[in-house]
């Protein structure tokens, strides 16, 4: 059973996320607080979650200020449920940052939204209690001065839970003239394009960007997949490709879909496909690997010990689709020596 706590100054959103939680037979919802002062004292009476709900704004101490705290005191996985993130807001990267495992965007008033969110809410709260609390505060990073080589290979990188804290430490280590990255997150629409600015502001070797319609594939530049929109990668000439953006259902769930990515690097790249699977709670990606693998590119995926959440990426080593198990440090190793 996964024990629940739930701190958000809104009766109504309480009410909506208990509600939500309760109908699945795995979770128990052990308590609730309207913020994270009155929270502290409910501990004493009923004990610990496995999983906290917190929402962001909220009065006496705000959700970053509870972050810190658990960082501190006692890391317990926490999904972010706020309004903030309808936005993409700043403040909603920062509390992945400081620790939260997702975030889901808050029901609006009259709880019409309730029920849209109730898959996704469940999934979430269920991959947390399964991740290990992670943190990252990076600082923009000069690195090495080396311009690496041009090469005609592109990297396609698969991610879901605790991805903003893996996906930093990993760009930050990149180093000039790195090969072209395009990157799938499970993320909601409006969350991809600051996440993506805020990678920007420390990445100083790399460009990063929201992915567009017809973007081309170049060196030193990342692209994230928009939030809500499949991304495809196709051949825009010999050894050149570009992106395009899909707006059909979900594909293994999800949207943006990491299958939907590395399937369609393994058809346009094929052999000169590089494909990391890392952090990530399901199966999304581990098919779509394996058509790389078996188009000639190289594909690897994150193993357990560094990961956040082992679940993408042991599904893809479970039905042969990853070559290699690494750890997260070697990512940016390894893209790095495509270019040497």
């Amino acid at each position: 059973m996964i024990k629940v706590f739930i701190i958000d100054d809104s009766l109504l959103a309480r009410t909506a996320i208990k509600k939500i939680l309760l109908q699945d037979k795995e979770i128990e919802v052990i308590g609730e607080a309207q913020n994270p002062v009155d929270a502290f004292v409910e501990f004493k009476r009923v004990g610990l979650p496995d999983v906290f709900i917190l929402d962001l704004e909220m009065p006496k101490m705000n959700g970053l200020q509870f972050l810190k705290k658990l960082k501190e005191q006692k890391p317990i996985p926490t999904v972010v449920c706020s309004a903030y993130v309808e936005h993409g807001s700043s403040y909603a990267i920062d509390s992945l940052r400081y620790g939260a495992s997702d975030i889901v965007l808050k029901p609006k008033l009259g709880m019409t939204e309730a029920d849209e969110i109730a898959d996704e809410l469940i999934e979430k709260v269920k991959a947390a209690a399964k991740s290990k609390p992670n943190f990252s505060e990076q600082k923009s990073v000069v690195r090495s001065e080396q311009v690496l080589k041009n090469t005609v290979n592109v990297v396609a990188i698969g991610v879901s839970t605790g991805g903003v804290q893996t996906l930093e430490k990993v760009f930050v280590n990149l180093m000039k003239n790195h090969p072209p990255i395009v990157v799938v997150q499970h993320m909601p629409a409006g969350f991809t394009k600051s996440f993506a600015n805020s990678l920007n502001q420390i990445c100083q070797n790399s460009e990063v960007k929201e992915a567009q319609e017809g973007d081309e594939l170049k060196n030193s530049q990342i692209l994230i997949a928009p939030g809500n929109k499949h991304l495809e990668v196709i051949s825009s000439g010999l050894k050149k490709y570009k992106v395009t953006l899909k707006d059909y259902p979900k594909v293994s769930n999800h949207k943006p879909s990491v299958d939907v990515l590395f399937t369609s690097v393994a058809k346009s790249v094929k052999r000169d496909a590089v494909a990391f699977i890392l952090t990530g709670m399901g199966r999304d990606g581990a098919s779509g690997i394996k058509k790389i693998l078996e188009a000639g590119g190289k594909t690897y995926g994150q193993d357990e010990k560094s990961s956040i959440v082992y679940g993408m990426a042991k599904v893809a080593k479970e039905i042969g689709g990853v070559s290699k198990e690494i750890p997260l440090d070697q990512v940016s190793f390894i893209i790095n020596r495509l270019g040497m």
